[in-house]
Parts: structure tokens; sequence; C-alpha cells
């Protein structure tokens, strides 16, 4: 298991100013860094790379479709601007040294339709990501598509729903993510939900149901730890919170009170927390 921190609890977008904040993470106990990639020209990757190198810690990537851009519209334009979006984000990720790119990577959030997806834009989904297959395999950059909770997407909200659409890509580059939140609002049983997902599963938020601190809200992690490691999940849980610190995120996320005592407390708390976790899981 490697512990990732993700960047999106002070910042949606890494510059030579956080470098001090990377030198903390990895004092905290954190294996990596997920960065936010919601523009793939938008930070100084290289040179983030770099000190990433120098700290002897992994990276990977979380990144959102703009508006104006989906792999589900019906309008071929919209689809290709939303992969040509993603390749140039992959070509990103390349240059940062990370190994993933995950998220959302569908539909931009909070557009919602009004009813379910239909099987015209699952099917647009699938060959969406099979075209972009290649390039992640090009880059060696595995792709994470994350199923969100229905208040923030109807197109994919289940390990069941991500799961079908990752079968029907069929590419080791093409997998989908567990959200301990996500999964927390929409899954029936955590159990069940970790062996839907199974081995197409590779990538994973810790993420606690207020969005703060990991082992201190009511999320099942013994639970779905244990099941991820009946799977032989062994890759990057990454502690994903958000604050009220970032007011473009905290309108995004509905967060308008104070979750943590702090930044520090948020990650240092739960990196303690989720080593000890999977650790008696």
């Amino acid at each position: 298991m490697k512990l990732g921190m993700n960047l999106l609890l002070w910042t949606a977008s890494a510059t030579e100013q956080h470098i001090p904040l990377l030198e903390k993470i990895k004092g905290w106990g954190f294996d990596g860094v997920e960065f936010p990639m919601f523009d793939a020209k938008g930070s100084p990757w290289g040179t983030l790379r770099q000190k990433m190198k120098d700290l002897s810690m992994g990276s990977t990537v979380v990144s959102v479709l703009p508006a104006e851009t989906s792999l589900v519209a019906e309008d071929a334009g919209t689809r290709q601007r939303a992969l040509d979006h993603l390749r140039a984000s992959i070509d990103s990720c390349v240059t940062l040294g990370a190994e993933t790119l995950a998220g959302p990577i569908y539909h931009p959030v909070g557009q919602l339709a009004g009813r379910g997806p239909t099987a015209e834009e699952r099917k647009r989904l699938v060959e969406s990501l099979i075209s972009l297959a290649p390039h992640a395999e090009a880059a060696k950059v595995k792709i994470s598509v994350e199923p969100l909770n229905r208040f923030e997407t109807y197109v994919l909200n289940s390990q069941a729903d991500a799961k079908a659409v990752s079968d029907a890509v069929n590419s080791p580059w093409v997998g989908h993510m567990y959200d301990t939140f996500h999964a927390n609002i929409e899954e029936k049983g955590i159990e069940a939900a970790v062996r839907a997902g199974g081995k197409r599963i590779n990538h994973v938020h810790i993420s606690a149901n207020d969005r703060a601190t990991p082992g201190e809200d009511h999320v099942d992690y013994a639970t779905t730890l244990r099941a991820l490691k009946s799977i032989g999940y062994d890759g990057w849980l990454t502690i994903e919170a958000f604050g009220e610190w970032l007011p473009e995120l905290a309108g995004a996320t509905c967060i308008w009170r104070k979750m943590a005592p702090s930044e520090e407390h948020i990650a240092k708390e739960g990196a303690r927390f989720v080593r000890g976790a999977w650790a008696k899981a």
C-alpha cells in the first residue's frame, strides 16, 4: 500500500509556492501526493516533478472535465474537446511523473440531466475511453474513472456502474476508482461494493463522510480495507479532504462550516489512522 495526500485540501493549482508544503507532507508520513490538474498547463509540472524526485515521493493526478466537454454528449465536437483535454492531461502527467490520472473525467461535475444515463450515453462513454486507452498506454499513465454520488453526476454512481464500463473498455490502462465518500452514499453494502468493483479498481480515495479527517467520521473503513485486501488491492490509498479554506472548492463541495481544526490536523491524523487501519485489516 502507498499512502497519498490530495492537494485539493490546500489548492486547486499547485505552484512553486507549494514546495514547502510538499516537504511537510513527506514529513507527515505520506508516500506521495495527488496533484489537481484542472488545466493541463496550469502548474509547473516539470519543477514539481523534480521536487517529488528529490523527496523520493510518488504522484498521481486528479482531474475533471471543463464545461462544454463531455464523453457522453451526443455532439461529436463536445466529445472531441473532452478527449483533447484528457490527452493533454495525460501528457502533463508524463511531465509530472504521475502514474495515474483519476477523477470523474466523463462529464462536468454538477451537470445533471434530471434522469439516469441512457444506453447511448454509456455506449459513447465506453467508445471514448477505448479511443483514449492507446494514448494512456503509450504514456504509461493509468486512467481511473471515478463514480460520484447521484447529487454530483448522473452518469456513474456505483461500483457496478463503473465496473460495467471498465469491463467494456477492457484495457489494463483503464480502470475505475473506489471512493469511500461516494460509496457511503450510494452503495447497499461496502464489502459487496468492493467485490463488485473487483480487479478493475485501480485507485482508492479515502474520504470522510464529512470530507474532513478520516477516522473522525462514521465511514466503515475496517470493512472497506478488509474488502480491498481480499481482492488483492495494494495500490494508492489517497486521502481526499476539503474545507472552507478554498472558496471555489467549498462551493463545489457545499462545505460551509469548519469541519476540522486545520489542514495539518486532517493530513497528520488521517495518515496515522489510515496506516493503522490498513495494518489491522
